[in-house]
């Protein structure tokens, strides 16, 4: 086995908590039970994780197996990577069977006709997830493990998730491989990221949506003591607004948890109001402006903006639509011709 591939396998042992190493070889699959019950796993990490050095090298381990290994520890702790959406688009609204051998042909023949030096690997989920991992290297140097890309695509979807790595200039040829791979003709970037990539995922299949009902307003319990000798009227207005805030919170947000979701951008284009007399544009054209917002836990932030006193109630359509918009921010920029040529399909 190669002193790389060893080294490689060693320091991902290491990340992996060690109470969990045994499982996490067990979904791997590589080493067999008898081996597995050779290893001692209550001594120090560093130890066992040079016993399953020596045991992958029994198994004549190679760099695609221990990017197996990878590529399961990053499925189970996914949220320790950024995550960006990536949204493709078909010429016509035709649905083709999905080939997962072709896919994986097709992805591969691209990449590799356009840079030689890259690992890739592929491991397939119960829930449709096909999950890609990219190991970039150049025309002179072999792929560095250690900053690899990944990419989740649900199959027969029009969504990607990908986690570029530090070498962003290869984005345009994962991009690339992946619309010729998923027989799509564009992609583009949607603009939103997180950590949780459950809650991406949530948003993009709408299985996340604000909720515009009404519901019956309960009254707020605890951390509503008055003095004794407040004015009754105050009391009653106070309780009175704080039950309205409740009440349109939950009717934009919902009574649940948000998604988690910590970047979004989007353009806004308006025109820009003036009094005539001033004179302040010679020329009539829109402002645009381009908005960013950003938040370990942005949507749960907008909600409690109200309740905080922080802003009026209901909140401005342009902070509670944010997941719409950034759902529609393909649509936007296709009108305006806005997008970029490198990630065309040619």
């Amino acid at each position: 086995m190669d002193e790389t591939v060893a080294e490689y396998i060693r320091r991902t042992v290491l990340k992996i908590p060690r109470d969990e190493i045994k499982m996490m070889l067990q979904k791997w699959g590589f080493l067999s039970e008898a081996q597995l019950q050779t290893l001692n796993f209550h001594q120090i990490k560093d130890n066992i994780s040079q016993e399953v050095v020596q045991l992958c090298e029994e198994n004549s381990a190679d760099i695609k197996q221990a990017a197996v290994l990878d590529i399961i520890y990053n499925h189970i702790y996914q949220n320790k990577r950024m995550w960006s959406v990536y949204q493709m688009k078909k010429s016509g609204e035709e649905l083709e069977y999905f080939d997962i051998t072709d896919f994986k042909k097709k992805f591969k023949r691209r990449l590799r006709s356009a840079l030689k030096n890259v690992t890739i690997t592929f491991k397939e989920y119960e829930d449709n997830a096909i999950w890609i991992r990219v190991a970039w290297g150049t025309a002179y140097k072999k792929p560095n493990q250690y900053k690899p890309s990944y990419v989740v695509y649900h199959s027969q979807t029009p969504y990607v998730f990908i986690s570029a790595s530090a070498l962003k200039s290869n984005m345009p040829l994962l991009c690339q491989a992946l619309i010729v791979a998923c027989n799509y003709h564009d992609i583009r970037e949607m603009e939103l990221r997180s950590h949780s990539l459950n809650s991406l995922k949530d948003i993009v299949f709408k299985r996340y949506s604000q909720n515009f009902q009404t519901y019956t307003t309960k009254p707020l319990q605890g951390g509503n003591v008055e003095p004794e000798n407040a004015d009754i009227r105050i009391v009653q207005e106070n309780r009175s607004e704080k039950e309205r805030i409740h009440r349109l919170n939950q009717e934009v947000f919902g009574s649940g948890p948000q998604p988690k979701l910590e970047f979004a951008q989007y353009r806004l284009e308006t025109m820009f109001k003036s009094d005539p007399k001033m004179d302040v544009l010679d020329k009539k054209e829109p402002f645009r402006c381009l908005v960013k917002f950003s938040s370990p836990h942005l949507l749960e932030s907008l909600k409690s903006l109200a309740p905080a006193g922080m802003a009026d109630a209901p909140l401005s359509p342009l902070l509670t639509c944010i997941p719409h918009k950034a759902r529609n921010y393909f649509k936007i920029r296709e009108k305006k011709g806005l997008f970029p040529e490198s990630f065309v399909s040619p």
